[in-house]
Parts: C-alpha cells; sequence; structure tokens
C-alpha cells in the first residue's frame, strides 16, 4: 500500500497496532504493520527492558512507544511525582470510603483479599500514579528516545513541550490522539506531526463522537497533516472505510486483545470472546477518567447506588488497578465471584473479537478484506 504513513515510515500496511504486550508489537511490525508500545505500566526500568527485547526481535523494522501525559491530575500526585519518597503521600490521600468500598467487594463476591491499605502492599500500586506525572512520564519518554523508535504518541492530552522537544531533538515524530476537531487544533499548535482521531467505540480513555463522524472532520480540520482512524476498529473493511473517510491509516488496539499473545488474562479473554458490541461502558471506575472497557461487576458497583464515586487520576488507577490484579490473578482459579468482577479496557468492536489467533495472521486477515472491500467498490463503480 502507498499511504502517506507508509511511506513516511516504511511500512507495508498502514495498520498501527497499540498493545501492552511487547509480543503483539513485535508480531505486527515484522508482519509489515506498525507495532507501539503502551508504556503507562511500566516503571523505567522495566521499560528499558521491554524495548531491548524489541529491539532484538524486530530486526531493525518500525515501531513506536505510547506515553500517557494527562493534562491534569490530581494535585497530590503531581507533587508525589517530584520525590520517589513522596508516594506514600498518595496513599494517604485516598479516602478510606474507598478502600473499605473494594474490601466490600470482596466480600460480597467471596474474593480472598489482600489488605490493599497497607503500606507495603498498596505502594507497588503507586508506581502508575508516578508515570501519569510529568515527572514520572519524562522519565519513560527519556528511556523510550534512546531506543531506535520511529514514533512517540501521547494517549491523553496534548503532548507537553519537553516531549515535542526531545523528540524533535531525536528526529522522532510525534502522535497524539483526539476525540474532537478542537483537540486536533490543539495538538498541531503543540507541534504533532500525526493526529490520531479516535471515535468513542474504542477501548480505553475516549470520547463520545463515533468514529464515522470525527474521522472527516478531524481530516479537514489538519490537513495537510497525516490523521489514522481509530476506535471501534478490527476488520479490513473498516481499514477500507477510514482511507474512505480520508485517513492515510488505522490506529487499532482492542484487536490484539484476544491474539495469541496477547497480555489479556484468560479469564477477561474468554469474557472478550463471548461479549457483544452492547457489552462495553465508559467508566471512571478504573483510572478516573472517562475509559471504555467490558461491562462487569465491578463496573456496576462503581456506577451504582452504594459507590463512593471515582477519584481523580492517578488515585482512582492505585485503587483499581491493584485490585483488579489479584480480581483476575484469582479468577484463574476458578473462583466465581473474581470471574464476575474481572474486566479490562476494550471497544465496542469486541464482538467482531470471536477467535482467538497469532497477532500476524490478524494482520493478513486485516488485508486481505481490505483487498476484498476494495474489489467490490471497484466492480460497483465500473459497472
Amino acid at each position: 500500500m502507498k499511504t502517506e504513513v507508509c511511506e513516511t515510515f516504511g511500512i507495508e500496511f498502514p495498520l498501527f497496532a497499540f498493545s501492552h504486550c511487547r509480543d503483539v508489537v513485535a508480531a505486527v511490525t515484522n508482519a509489515g504493520g506498525f507495532g507501539v508500545l503502551g508504556a503507562v505500566a511500566y516503571t523505567p526500568e522495566r521499560l528499558e527492558e521491554e524495548l531491548r527485547w524489541i529491539d532484538d526481535h524486530v530486526g531493525g523494522r518500525p515501531y513506536g512507544v505510547d506515553v500517557l501525559v494527562p493534562g491534569k491530575i490530581d494535585a497530590s500526585a503531581e507533587r508525589a511525582g517530584r520525590d520517589e519518597g513522596g508516594m506514600d503521600s498518595v496513599l494517604r490521600a485516598i479516602p478510606a470510603e474507598h478502600w473499605a468500598f473494594v474490601t466490600h467487594l470482596f466480600e460480597k463476591y467471596g474474593v480472598p483479599a489482600p489488605d490493599l491499605t497497607r503500606m507495603d502492599s498498596a505502594r507497588a500500586a503507586t508506581g502508575g500514579a508516578r508515570q501519569v506525572t510529568k515527572e514520572g512520564a519524562t522519565e519513560l519518554i527519556d528511556v523510550s528516545l534512546a531506543h531506535p523508535i520511529r514514533l512517540i504518541a501521547s494517549a491523553l492530552g496534548t503532548p507537553p513541550p519537553i516531549m515535542v522537544e526531545k523528540a524533535r531533538a531525536a528526529g522522532v515524530p510525534v502522535a497524539a490522539l483526539v476525540g474532537t476537531a478542537e483537540h486536533a487544533r490543539r495538538q498541531v499548535a503543540a507541534g504533532v506531526d500525526l493526529i490520531v482521531a479516535q471515535g468513542g467505540e474504542a477501548g480505553g480513555h475516549t470520547g463520545e463522537i463515533s468514529t464515522m463522524v470525527l474521522v472527516p472532520e478531524v481530516v479537514d480540520t489538519v490537513a495537510p497533516i497525516p490523521v489514522l482512524a481509530a476506535g471501534g476498529i478490527a476488520t479490513g473493511r473498516q481499514m477500507a472505510a477510514s482511507l474512505a473517510l480520508g485517513a492515510s491509516g488505522v490506529w487499532c488496539g482492542s484487536v490484539w486483545l484476544t491474539t495469541e499473545e496477547a497480555e489479556t488474562p484468560p479469564a477477561v479473554k474468554a469474557k472478550m470472546i463471548a461479549a457483544t458490541s452492547r457489552d462495553t461502558i465508559r467508566s471512571r471506575s478504573r483510572t478516573g477518567k472517562p475509559a471504555r472497557q467490558l461491562i462487569s461487576a465491578w463496573t456496576e458497583e462503581w456506577e451504582g447506588p452504594d459507590s463512593p464515586g471515582a477519584l481523580p487520576m492517578p488515585l482512582q488507577m492505585i485503587v483499581a488497578e491493584g485490585a483488579l490484579r489479584h480480581i483476575n490473578k484469582v479468577s484463574e482459579s476458578g473462583n466465581e465471584g473474581a470471574k464476575q468482577l474481572a474486566n479490562y479496557f476494550v471497544g465496542q468492536c469486541v464482538g467482531l473479537m470471536n477467535t482467538v489467533k497469532p497477532a500476524r495472521q490478524v494482520v493478513y486477515d486485516m488485508v486481505e478484506e481490505f483487498a476484498d472491500a476494495l474489489e467490490r467498490l471497484n466492480k460497483i463503480t465500473n459497472d
């Protein structure tokens, strides 16, 4: 294929794969697409290990890194982010009623509960808190740019000047995800080289405008800057539709969650295979910001009348992610309550994700279906 992003990044197919799993990133890159590693879950030391592994497995082929740098986070977490020892103050900023609510959920669903309020057991969850502060994200950016990445993306909000400056100095293009045309204008003003127009169907942090409406609006707003379409895209037909809307390629995340290589816990992967497109919800229950994920007992309880309400990012991340890691682990033992609570970020295209197959095969299937879609359109125009 010869779209602008194919020529810019030296890839065969205009298919960008966002994943927290290094195996998926490498598999998609090696299949002719462009893998993008989500870095928010990693410490700088762990990210260094992951990127070194990818370097060793892609043979110089292009890949990128996605860093979450929110424009607004809880002030106590930002202060703590400036001081490694200050993370304990973040834990103390979490109201006791939120810990009590999580403990109540463990008891209600019959899940053996760790003492999440203890500093030594909860401190591990604060890694994510530091990573979404300016200082923590900057550390991840520095690690990323020390590797031969071909793209660095800002997952949430306008990238800070330091991110753009460091990327420019390293000769690495900057991408940013947007959910409105106004967001896109801000990203362009900030110096972004590639816009990802992500519709509300997407998994994770997302807005409310649908992909079909958002993509052409953003394309017209930021031209001639190239745009990738994102949000609910899992098939070659959708890739063809995205290019028809003016996009130069597609950015997919959810479709890789049911691949053989995916990091998705087995119990959650089974839920995804069985789910329909109506089985997701935009909820603040995992991160403190609206993020689309599987509907589960966890989301229903946090949205329910007895909930204390989600905390701001990253405090809710600390409460939720530590608990859900434990829940997902217990679910593998067959605990029914844990299975009910378990969930993960995923888009509405989950209804199209009905089989488990290698990530490489997903790429090839999408490209083949893309070609079939073009052939159908050509027949229409030539008849």
